[in-house]
């Protein structure tokens, strides 16, 4: 398999194969039906050694490359089948050695026949999510999915998926995975995955090639398109109940966003196969293609992710529609569609080089969902959203929101910074360090993702665009190069003493000193050069010296990893006074109260943790109030981030989790209107002594619900619980009744108000 040019793209997720048998016989699995029978050859399950060599391989990659999160999808065949000890045993590994490096998201696609509470505990404990495979009622789902003899798995399956459901296990269930066939209704399908309450649906369209394609019966050209239109028809009917992969990635891909699925859009692949035997492979559902497809020949004891991922192959899927057959880039939908699964585009001779077999039927689809969504928004009840599905409104006004939803909102936000990016450069020009920015993007993707990603970024893009600030793309371009790994030379802004590099660190000046400076990285180290003086930092070592603060990672349990921020100047959008840089104390401080605080939101209110695990990157120390009253803020634009002076662990939890609902609705108020936005009512609320408008009402209102449903769980273990809950209780029925009589919200924040009052209501039963 020979090479690209380069150092190619990072890798940040990984298919892990635990185990590469299955305990069911489905007959349409590409692992063990396809024309691909390798698995054969390769050991039951993963072995010590190897499962120590993977870890070890992704947590280096992870370093090289800046990676400040990996993805660890657990698989097989069927990962349930290594039992509950070796599954503690493997996840312990995986968390020891890649989260001192890099935040680990942990999930795992199962059948879930063999899944009971003694798994789910260890699941739970080491923060997994597991994904389960269903394709709808008895009849569909035991069409395929059968046991060896024959018998169905209909009923073990759902009797886990209970167990999924229940407030224990809740926070496991990320979705289900379902694999279309014709022969079932579409509808009752539909209605049977809806009735286990799944947070999100993915249907898969059977693997096929252009050697081996897919059943067609009967005169529609387009079948497959036929029956996904009629579920999708039926879930904007019922108002989008729960989130379906394939609709929304359809949705996105309209607006120009990333697809977030390999089905559709041509977003970068940047994942990798480990199997039991410690061979990398690529995406394995190109194992319908030919016998051996996958195969790289390398593995994990004699090679580096780095020598996978330069590979021609795994670089090629980074190219996006560039790197799509002629016909595909010609096509009108090809933003959308970006050319179909890879698997699917097989065909001998020409290798992977065209169209999906299924091209006609994404054809088809996209042009139907996108003039029925268009249809549904201009016709739609007032409640109907648009771009914002209702189940994501829905998950947010009960006061939580689950990982998925909260996810999903940043990415709306990402999008929303990228547009703010662009109209920075309409209003102030393009630059070197625009065209460098974009040159590393098209390399590595995902580098300039996570820097555009960083709560600082759209605030210094709104102050730019009002006039003020400085130029920050310098920063931008030379901190995406610097987590890609890619060499740069830029210009870039000294503030008040520092450069600062979003998500990579801070290099500190002479105080005061401000203007141009010039950036270059080697590879290795930064070379900052500034009125004749070069500072150096060398980032291989990892640690601070005078001149160079790295990023302050703090690694909490559950794999969820926050940034303590005192080095970016545009952390100033918060309206207290700002710490400066910490001393070592400090940061051990804070470290530990962090990790405390983290552990008492799991342990009071785990309803809250899966939106703060999802998307706060960061924490900003402030000053202490010097007559010792607590400080925290949330910036309006600042999705992500939370500003607070340093507390005991239990006020730090009250603090995260009260601003951080405001940062929750504050992004959703980016995406649609809950108020009149020329209302000018105003009312008193019990926490200010000023009228306030509508907008502020809500986000007291939202925020201190939180606060009260804290400091009930703490009813009997805290003698200040009592008085406290009682306060921020009344407060927040109050508002609520208040607001229902402005007349100032819209239909749709009358909903939002009605269902978090049911919230506050539940408490009292």
């Amino acid at each position: 398999m020979f090479r690209a040019s380069g150092a190619g793209p990072p890798i940040g997720q990984y298919i892990l194969k635990v185990h590469g048998r299955c305990d069911l016989a489905c007959d349409h699995c590409y692992v063990y039906q396809s024309v691909d029978q390798s698995w054969r050859d390769k050991p039951r399950s993963m072995s010590s050694p190897v499962l120590r060599a993977a870890a070890r391989r992704v947590a280096e990659h992870a370093a090289a490359r800046g990676l400040s999160r990996v993805r660890v999808v657990l698989h097989g065949g069927e990962p349930l089948l290594v039992g509950v000890e070796r599954m503690r045993e493997l996840l312990a590994c995986l968390r020891s050695t890649i989260e001192p490096v890099a935040g680990l998201d942990l999930i795992m696609q199962t059948n879930a026949v063999r899944l009971d509470a003694a798994m789910c505990e260890v699941l739970k404990e080491h923060g997994v999510r597991v994904g389960v495979s269903l394709d709808g009622d008895r009849e569909a789902n035991d069409r395929h999915r059968r046991f060896a003899n024959g018998d169905g798995s209909f009923d073990r399956v759902r009797a886990a998926l209970a167990l999924l459901r229940t407030p224990a296990y809740r926070e496991l269930y990320a979705g289900l995975l379902c694999t279309i066939d014709l022969a079932n209704d579409p509808e009752l399908v539909y209605e049977a995955l809806l009735a286990e309450l799944p947070p999100r649906v993915d249907f898969l369209l059977p693997h096929a090639t252009w050697q081996h394609p897919p059943p067609r019966p009967g005169d529609d050209p387009t079948p497959y398109a036929t029956w996904l239109s009629a579920i999708h028809r039926r879930w904007l009917a019922d108002r989008r109940p729960m989130r379906i992969r394939l609709f929304e990635a359809l949705e996105s891909t309209a607006r120009g966003g990333p697809s977030g699925s390999e089905q559709l859009g041509a977003d970068s692949v940047d994942l990798v196969v480990i199997e039991t035997d410690g061979h990398y492979e690529q995406v394995d559902t190109i194992k319908t293609a030919y016998p051996g497809a996958p195969r790289t020949g390398l593995t994990v004891l004699t090679h580096p992710v780095d020598d996978v991922a330069v590979l021609a192959p795994v670089a090629a899927r980074q190219t996006g529609i560039d790197g799509l057959s002629p016909t595909c880039r010609t096509c009108p939908v090809v933003t959308q569609c970006g050319g179909g699964l890879y698997a699917h585009r097989y065909r001998p001779g020409t290798g992977f080089d065209n169209p999906s077999v299924y091209c006609a039927d994404l054809r088809v689809l996209i042009d139907r969902t996108n003039e029925e969504n268009r249809m549904h928004a201009e016709n739609g009840k007032p409640e109907d959203t648009g771009a914002v599905p209702t189940a994501v409104i829905h998950q947010i006004a009960s006061g939580f929101g689950d990982a998925e939803t909260i996810g999903w909102l940043a990415e709306q936000e990402l999008a929303i910074t990228r547009a703010l990016l662009f109209a920075v450069v309409d209003q102030h020009g393009a630059n070197a360090a625009w065209e460098i920015l974009g040159n590393v993007e098209a390399m590595a993707p995902d580098a300039v993702r996570e820097v555009l990603s960083h709560p600082y970024v759209r605030p210094w893009a709104v102050e730019r665009l009002r006039g003020g600030g400085v130029s920050y793309l310098g920063a931008l371009a030379a901190a995406s190069a610097v987590r890609a790994g890619i060499p740069v030379e830029v210009e870039v802004e000294a503030v008040d003493g520092v450069v600062h590099l979003p998500e990579v660190g801070t290099v500190h000046l002479p105080i005061g000193a401000t203007g141009p400076a010039r950036l270059r990285f080697d590879g290795a180290a930064l070379h900052l050069t500034r009125s004749g003086e070069e500072i150096v930092a060398d980032l291989s070592r990892h640690a601070p010296t005078e001149s160079w603060q790295p990023v302050r990672r703090v690694a909490l349990a559950d794999g969820w990893t926050v940034r303590i921020e005192d080095g970016d100047p545009a952390r100033a959008c918060h309206r207290w006074p700002l710490t400066g840089r910490l001393r070592d104390d400090e940061e051990r401080e804070w470290r530990s109260a962090l990790a405390e605080a983290w552990q008492l939101i799991r342990a009071e209110v785990p309803g809250y943790a899966p939106a703060l695990r999802t998307a706060l990157r960061t924490v900003v120390p402030l000053r202490a109030d010097e007559s010792g009253a607590q400080r925290a803020s949330t910036a309006r634009h600042a999705f992500g981030s939370v500003a607070a002076a340093l507390a005991e662990p239990a006020d730090l939890a009250v603090l995260l989790v009260h601003e951080f609902q405001h940062g929750k609705l504050g992004a959703l108020l980016d995406l649609c209107d809950l108020f009149d936005l020329n209302s000018d009512a105003r009312m008193m609320v019990g926490w200010r002594p000023d009228p306030r408008p509508v907008e502020g009402v809500l986000q007291g209102v939202y925020a201190h619900a939180a606060v009260a449903d804290l400091h009930r769980v703490r009813l009997g273990r805290d003698e200040h619980a009592e008085q406290v809950y009682a306060k921020y209780h009344r407060w927040t029925v109050d508002a609520i009744d208040g607001l229902r009589a402005t007349g100032g919200l819209t239909p749709l924040g009358e909903d939002f108000v009605d269902r978090l009052a049911a919230t506050v209501q539940a408490w009292d039963s």
